[in-house]
This record gives C-alpha cells, structure tokens and sequence, in this order.
C-alpha cells in the first residue's frame, strides 16, 4: 500500500474511507465486513482503504489513532469526518450519507449562505430553480422556506410539515411564519399596543426583506414585552440569528443589544 498514491491522491479524484485496524482486534472483525459492503455497494462513489496499525505505525501515529476500529474520510487530502468503534451497518450508513461530499450539498450551500445578504433575491431565484430539480433534498426545502417567509408564510408551514429531519431550522422557520400570521392568528389583543406596533413594523420589513429594520422591530418589541404571544419577538430574532449564522454581520451587530433585552 501508498498510503500517499493510495489516499491523498486518490482523494482528490473521489472520496477515500480508510479503515485503520488490525488482525488481533476483535471489534476491527466486525466492523471490516461491514464496511467492505457498503464500500461494494457504493458503486465506486467512494473508496475503501484499510490500513494494519501493526504494519503502518508511523501513519496511525500521523493520524493520531489511539484506538482501533478508527474509520476516517479523506477528501481533496484531509481529512472530514471520523468515527471510532465498531458501528451497526445503518451507523455507518448515516454517517456516510451525512460527510460524503455531494455537489448539491455544495451547491445549496452556496445559496444558503448568499440568503440574508445583498444577495438575497438572486439566491431565492437559484434556490427555487434548485428545489425543482431536487425535490427529495428536504433541507433545500426548508431553506427556501426560511428564505421567503416573509412573503409566503403559510407555504413555509407546509413545507415544514413535508419534512421530518433539520428539526431546528424547522422551528426556526415556524417561529418566522407566527410572526407573520400574527394578527390572522388572533393573537393581538387590547394593552399591547406598543408591542403590537413593533411586530407589524417586523412583518412589514421581513416581508421586504429588510432583515437589520426586522431585528431593530422584534428587539423593541422584546424590550417591552418579553412574554407578549408565546415570547414571539424572542423566538422570531433567535430563529433569524440563528438563520443568518453567528458570522453574520447583523448578527455581531444586534446580538449584545438582544441579549440585553432580555435581562
């Protein structure tokens, strides 16, 4: 074996799975077979290398492996994902599915992260045109659902309730979608005007996609009532923070001044 043609290389072309083990380890027996199934049935959309820790010390030592079965995933040269221990098949098959790179998952990434910026309207048009040509990608579902609540927020109920995994960005997007059905709901009520003033400026900019004039709205709206509807304005700027990402410029900008308001 070269471990350099066999795996660095090799991972620059197609993902690499290297099974670092060893012939007097138990787990290691279970596990091979397993692994060399799934490496058959993946049908060359990835590779399966195994390494003897006896006989390649020096790269188990490269690697760190201080115990065995360890499972790692090259690509374009590193390494991206690991597991140690002897894994169920449908373990590994979940695991699999989750960090072998996928051109769609890099493509929706893309779009996800050109969402809540100057790029917004032209990463809803790309991400439209996405969730038609892939509609089993239920994240890619969701996202779209995130990124036009403002203007649809009834069709992003229905796109959370087709989906069954992203729990958080499910929740995220439903919290968006209350603040936008608000007053339909039923939920505004005598006392709260000052309040109710700061959530309808909210849905006005979000329906706008005017995300800092959204945060400025619900972080008011906090200030003054924390418990007003089920703690909505709270919900809503936590699911938009979270939406955004922590690196998000607006989301360094406003996050001390929410977390102030609700102290």
């Amino acid at each position: 074996m070269n471990f350099e043609q066999d795996v660095i290389a090799q991972s620059e072309r197609i993902p690499v799975v290297v099974d670092f083990w060893a012939p007097w380890c138990g787990p290691c027996q279970f596990l091979g077979p397993v692994i060399e199934q799934l490496a058959e049935e993946a049908s060359g959309t990835w590779e399966l290398v195994k390494v003897n820790t006896d006989e390649h010390q020096d790269i188990s030592q490269r690697y760190g492996i201080q115990g065995i079965p360890a499972v790692k995933m090259f690509h374009q040269g590193v390494v991206i994902a690991d597991f140690t221990g002897a894994l169920p098949k449908p373990q590994i098959q979940k695991w699999l599915e989750e960090h072998l790179p996928d051109e769609r998952k890099e493509h929706l990434e893309t779009y996800r992260n050109q969402l809540f910026t100057f790029q917004h309207a032209e990463a809803v048009t790309q991400l439209e045109k996405f969730t038609e040509e892939h509609p089993d990608m239920e994240e890619a579902q969701l996202w779209l659902a995130a990124a036009t609540v403002g203007q649809h927020p009834e069709r992003a109920r229905e796109a959370i309730h087709a989906t069954h995994r992203s729990f958080e960005l499910g929740e995220d997007v439903r919290s968006l979608a209350d603040l936008m059905t608000c007053e339909q709901n039923g939920h505004r009520s005598a006392g709260h005007s000052k309040v109710e003033e700061q959530i309808q400026q909210a849905q006005t900019a979000l329906r706008e996609n005017a995300f800092e004039k959204t945060l400025q709205a619900l972080i008011q709206a906090t200030m003054l009532d924390k418990t007003y509807c089920q703690e909505l304005p709270r919900r809503a700027t936590v699911a938009l923070f979270r939406l955004m990402g922590n690196d998000h410029p607006l989301t360094k900008q406003y996050r001390k001044q929410f977390d102030m308001a609700l102290y």
